[in-house]
């Protein structure tokens, strides 16, 4: 059994995500980052960061239980322990490694500006930030919507990888981050069937608070 100690955000819904396509019997321990929870010794003891989400397996690589944090290297463990979404052609995991660093290095935190800075009082500052990483989210959009282009799936042929399921995680939030996917349309259709999969609509629903 796998603990997923998360909250609904994009991070998080990455794994629920994840867990639902690998079929992996998992629970949730909600951590509400709006009480500070993330902050409470036990849950530093598995997440040094202060971040969600994080996991704890009990059924580790030696048998034993295994803590691991980060959503990417959640999501690499995972398709390692079940060898699902994860090309064992090396050229086919290259791709796969490119796409998912690029969304963990910038379409994650690019938007995730947006959000800080949506919410901050109007003034100059908020006009500056939103003009500055408003730009940049929507400069990653258009590299996703070229490299979909002609194809299903962002790194991978005839299923999904773990780098749809991190980079969905933030397209789920494309109108928190005021992007219409009517502007990028190969984003808009992967979106759609990324959506309409059945295990996708269970991790988007999981309960993380």
């Amino acid at each position: 059994m796998i603990t997923l100690y998360s909250w609904n955000t994009p991070n998080g819904r990455k794994i629920s995500v994840a867990l639902e396509e690998m079929g992996l019997p998992y629970k949730v321990e909600v951590i509400d980052i709006t009480k500070g929870q993330q902050f409470q010794p036990d849950f530093l003891a598995i997440s040094p960061n202060n971040r969600i989400p994080a996991i704890v397996d009990e059924e580790g690589p030696d048998g034993k239980p295994v803590s691991v944090f980060e959503s990417g290297a959640i999501l690499l463990y995972l398709a390692e322990k079940t060898g699902r979404f994860l090309p064992a052609d090396p050229r086919g995991r290259i791709a796969v490694w490119e796409w998912l660093m690029w969304q963990m290095g910038g379409f994650g935190p690019m938007p995730g500006q947006v959000h800080h800075f949506l919410g901050r009082p109007e003034g100059a500052a908020r006009d500056y930030g939103l003009e500055r990483y408003g730009a940049e989210t929507r400069r990653l959009y258009g590299v996703l919507d070229r490299r979909l282009t002609g194809r299903d799936f962002v790194a991978s042929e005839g299923e999904p990888s773990i780098a749809d399921f991190a980079i969905l995680g933030w397209a789920w939030r494309h109108e928190r981050h005021k992007v219409n996917l009517a502007d990028f349309p190969a984003v808009g259709a992967w979106y759609a069937r990324m959506m309409a999969r059945p295990a996708v609509a269970r991790g988007m629903s999981a309960h993380l608070g």
